[in-house]
């Protein structure tokens, strides 16, 4: 993996060439990912759904994240990006079914690499039952559900914690309900800018 090809940019977008994903993250070239948010308006509040990402992940084990996300190698284009919603979560997604956010950036430096996307993002807003779910369990570990609302509100400093409900896959594959209170540090630490134009893109659908 740490050897796949992908394209780097300067931070205006402007192509420079190719470099190993380990390069990538060693020096913060930027390049290109794939996410997809699903998410679901019940009744008149508007849900999003978080993977919970494995224990075994090298980045972020334990987090909760984008329903689904992926790097964009070389070779692809940005559509390529649904296998990741096949492979990680066992859902197979149309084109015509995406809604297109377009391109935005986002920052997640640590220590152990320097993350700088340009994101392609797609937001898919039609229902899909737990049961759906065929999660990758070496990638994913289960799939939480929370009200657009109570994470903006947590995000954004309003409140300390919220209530997230799903599900999540045991060692035997069997899925079991879950919910858990959750604080900011439990997500993945996307920039706050990349969050806010999500959420207000799904407001405005």
């Amino acid at each position: 993996m740490e050897n796949e090809m992908l394209k780097v940019f300067d931070e205006q977008g402007n192509w420079m060439g190719t470099e190993t994903r380990s390069e990538v993250h060693k020096a913060g070239y930027w390049h290109e990912t794939f996410h997809c948010w699903l998410t679901e308006r019940i009744g008149n509040k508007d849900f999003l759904f978080f993977q919970v990402r494995s224990s075994a992940k090298k980045d972020y084990p334990e987090l909760l994240d984008i329903t689904a996300a992926g790097h964009i190698l070389a070779d692809e284009s940005p559509l390529d990006g649904l296998r990741e919603v096949k492979e990680e979560l066992g859902i197979e997604l149309a084109m015509e079914d995406l809604h297109s956010l377009g391109v935005i950036k986002d920052s997640l430096n640590s220590p152990e690499l320097i993350d700088n996307e340009l994101c392609h993002v797609y937001l898919y807003d039609q229902h899909q039952s737990f049961d759906n779910y065929e999660l990758q369990i070496e990638e994913v570990s289960g799939i939480m559900r929370v009200s657009l609302s109570e994470f903006e509100s947590l995000w954004f400093g309003k409140v300390e914690e919220i209530k997230v409900e799903g599900f999540l896959v045991s060692g035997d594959h069997e899925k079991k309900s879950h919910s858990m209170l959750v604080k900011k540090q439990d997500f993945v630490p996307h920039e706050d800018a990349y969050i806010e134009s999500v959420l207000k893109a799904i407001k405005n659908l």
